[in-house]
This record gives structure tokens, C-alpha cells and sequence, in this order.
């Protein structure tokens, strides 16, 4: 959506609110001025962004998240105009700290609404185009891990909760698969105790030699990596996405949230969802789009062999492209 905007106004000034960690991916995007929110900070987090900004006036505010920390967050930045969600995707009070509203959508993507923001301010071309600068020595890195023409295989398996994981044995099952298909397969993901200990589960479960560099790449790193890579394999997590933003085809996996809205964006048709099923075990009548659905086992509804059918399709479908 910057990037959108950047395209049809060059010359405009763009300040960022942005998170600690995001800040570590996206702190080279030329012609943009961050400013960083630790949340984990915070009360102090609310008065260190007032004390960033005081005396400064925006021409337009563009309120992109609808959590209530973001509302509060708001309250330190003056601008003339506030642009926020439609009424009916403006939570968390988010309604109460604007003055205009995009156009509402049905059923957008989180991407599409997003775009919503640039269009509002008079963005004509919303094709999404990623241009994510990465460090020189993070390319070489990731040419040193995987060759060129070499076919690897990154499972990024953890997700922010554990409760949209993956079985470590199926990962172990898929992972065995490709290898067999003549894939190097490696895991690739961030350093908490939470994705160490998925990752060694699965290389328990698997026969076969998986690279292990979970906790040892930054987040510029596993970009390069993912860039380089055949396919990816993750649940609702940011690496996925990451991965789309490099043209690196996912198998995304879904059971609580809809992969029509947090989907990898430019590889929907690999999407391996149980969704739908999930909500027909929680809810009758109809659902109001982006509901989640909730519980610890839903991610055992996704079989090892619809995750392996899918890979297999999206291994032609790469091998036929090239």
C-alpha cells in the first residue's frame, strides 16, 4: 500500500508507525521516515510516540489497524484528516478517532482493505507490487545456504500460537516426501523456545537430513532465503506472506482463521483449509466474514495426504512455469 502510494506521488512525505520486529524487515524501503512503537513497552510505548511526534501536524492519517492499542496509539498523532475502516470494519473504537472512512468491502482480503487506504487518498494503480530491500550481505547469504537452480524445500512451520500449528510428524511426513522428490528441505523461522521446539520434534520424526536454521537468520535473511526457495510450506504466519512477496509459490495451512481474508495472497489456489470445516462444527446459519474459529485440535483436520497432493501440484505447476 506505501509502495502504491510512493508510485503516483513521488515527492509525498511518508511517516511510518511501525512495530519493533517489522522495523528489522522493513527498515530499507527507501523515502519513508520510521517511527518505531514498542508495545512492549507499554504504557511508556503511548508516551514515547507523543514525544516522537510532538509539535508535528499530518496532512492525513492513515489508521490502518483495528486494535485498540492502535486507537490509543492514534491520540498522539494531529492531522487534518483521519481515514479509518467503514463502519462496519471499524472496531475497537477505531470509529471514534476518525473523520472519513474507506469504501467498504463485502469480503476483502486484509490486503484489499488495506488498498482501500490508498485508493481513498487517490491511488489509481492498486496492483500489489512488493520491493522489500535486502542488505548485500543477506543476499549472500542466502546464495551460500541454497544454490543456484538448486530445488529446496523451506518449511516455516510455527505460527504466533501453538494452537496454529501443524502435527510435527505430518510436517515430518510432507518434508520426507519432497525429499524423496529430489527436494532439500529446510526449516526456517524465528529464535523463540516455541519454534525450537516444533522444529526438533519434526527432525525426531523425520528419517531423512532436514536443514535446520530456525533462531539463525534475521528477518532480511529468511527473506533472501524464501526468495530463493522452490515452495514454501506455513501455516498463518508471517513468513508466508513474506514469501509471496518474492513470487515464491506457498502451501499455505488453515483451519482457524479464513484464508480468504489472511490467505497468501498470490497463492490462494494452494491453499490447503480446514476452514470451512471448522466452522460447520462451531456455527449454523450464517457467518459473519473473518470470524475465527476456535480450539486447540483444529489443525488435525488438515491430512498429510491433501498436504502432499498440493505440494505435488504446485511442484509441476513450478517445473512447468520454468
Amino acid at each position: 500500500m506505501v509502495q502504491a502510494i510512493q508510485r503516483q506521488y513521488p515527492e509525498l512525505k511518508i511517516t511510518w508507525v511501525i512495530g519493533k520486529l517489522e522495523y528489522q524487515l522493513l527498515k530499507h524501503l527507501p523515502g519513508i521516515e520510521f517511527v518505531i512503537f514498542d508495545k512492549s513497552q507499554g504504557w511508556r510505548s503511548y508516551f514515547n510516540l507523543r514525544k516522537a511526534l510532538k509539535g508535528r501536524r499530518f496532512d492525513v492519517l492513515l489508521h490502518m489497524q483495528v486494535a485498540l492499542r492502535a486507537t490509543l496509539a492514534s491520540l498522539a498523532i494531529s492531522a487534518k484528516v483521519r481515514i479509518g475502516f467503514d463502519r462496519a470494519r471499524a472496531k475497537e473504537g477505531q470509529w471514534l478517532v476518525t473523520n472519513y472512512r474507506v469504501e467498504p468491502l463485502a469480503k476483502p482480503h486484509v490486503l484489499e482493505g488495506f488498498m482501500g487506504f490508498a485508493k481513498a487518498i487517490g491511488v489509481k494503480d492498486l496492483t500489489p507490487q512488493w520491493h522489500i530491500p535486502v542488505p548485500i550481505a543477506d543476499t549472500e547469504f542466502a546464495q551460500t545456504q541454497i544454490k543456484d537452480n538448486e530445488k529446496v524445500f523451506i518449511i516455516c512451520a510455527a505460527a504466533s500460537k501453538a494452537e496454529r500449528n501443524w502435527l510435527p510428524e505430518r510436517y515430518a511426513a510432507v518434508a520426507s516426501h519432497a525429499i524423496a522428490q529430489g527436494f532439500r528441505v529446510m526449516l526456517c523461522g524465528g529464535p523463540t523456545q516455541l519454534e525450537k521446539d516444533l522444529a526438533e520434534q519434526i527432525l525426531q520424526a523425520c528419517p531423512s537430513k532436514i536443514d535446520n536454521l530456525v533462531g539463525k537468520t534475521s528477518l532480511t535473511q529468511l527473506l533472501a532465503l524464501l526468495k530463493r526457495a522452490s515452495l514454501v510450506l506455513a501455516p498463518d504466519t508471517g513468513p508466508a506472506h513474506m514469501a509471496v512477496t518474492q513470487g515464491t509459490p506457498v502451501i499455505g495451512l488453515y483451519a482457524h482463521s479464513n484464508p480468504g481474508r489472511t490467505g497468501p495472497y498470490l497463492s490462494q489456489q494452494y491453499v490447503v483449509s480446514a476452514y470451512d470445516e471448522a466452522m460447520r462444527l462451531q456455527h449454523s446459519g450464517q457467518i459473519t466474514w473473518g470470524t475465527r474459529a476456535k480450539g486447540e485440535h483444529l489443525m488435525s483436520l488438515i491430512s498429510v495426504e491433501a498436504v502432499i497432493e498440493k505440494f505435488d501440484e504446485v511442484a509441476h505447476d513450478t517445473k512447468t512455469s520454468e
